[in-house]
């Protein structure tokens, strides 16, 4: 299944804690029920950016590796 994100951001090139910062900043400018594909390093921020969408009660979809260091997460937005 190949999930179409409604909007992408790629967090690779900064570090954690704004890597969620980044992420939700982005989340927020879509309607709930939309995808958010987030492409971040493995390590840290694969561990905690899935993490804290979920806290903010986001649905966490699919995690792909992209096979180079980094992954892509799909979050859809749950609303609050």
């Amino acid at each position: 299944m190949s999930i179409k994100a409604d909007d992408f951001v790629d967090i690779t090139d900064v570090v954690c804690p704004v890597t969620f910062v980044k992420a939700k900043m982005s989340i927020e400018e879509l309607e709930n029920g939309q995808i958010l594909g987030v492409k971040l390093n493995e390590g840290e921020p694969l561990l905690n950016v899935p993490r804290s969408f979920k806290d903010e009660g986001h649905k966490v979809i699919e995690v792909n590796d992209n096979g180079d260091g980094t992954f892509t997460v799909f979050v859809e937005k749950g609303g609050l």
